[in-house]
């Protein structure tokens, strides 16, 4: 039996061939922590919401020509991770901490 780590790089080479992304180089620990923070910082179905518009932006930036793909990659899940966890910060009543 596979371990889940497994599955989820088969699943994610499987996905990345269907796309014919087979270059592009993802690292599903990064994206499943910054879901983690989404839903523990916002709600757990911005989990799902926040990876996706996440992976839109950092192909939007690689696809026009702003940064490399792992460049774009890092920019977006930073950006998304820093307002998530702002996002607990403001609801805590503690912005800006």
């Amino acid at each position: 039996m596979k371990s889940q780590d497994e599955t989820l790089d088969e699943w994610c080479r499987s996905l990345l061939q269907a796309y014919e992304l087979e270059d592009v180089q993802v690292d599903v620990n990064a994206v499943l922590a910054l879901a983690g923070v989404a839903a523990h910082s916002v709600v757990r179905p911005a989990a799902p919401l926040t990876t996706f518009i996440a992976g839109y932006a950092a192909g939007l930036a690689s696809g026009s020509g702003q940064a490399t793909n792992t460049a774009s990659m890092a920019s977006a899940l930073a950006v998304a991770r820093s307002l998530a966890a702002d996002y607990d910060d403001e609801a805590a009543g503690t912005p800006g901490e």
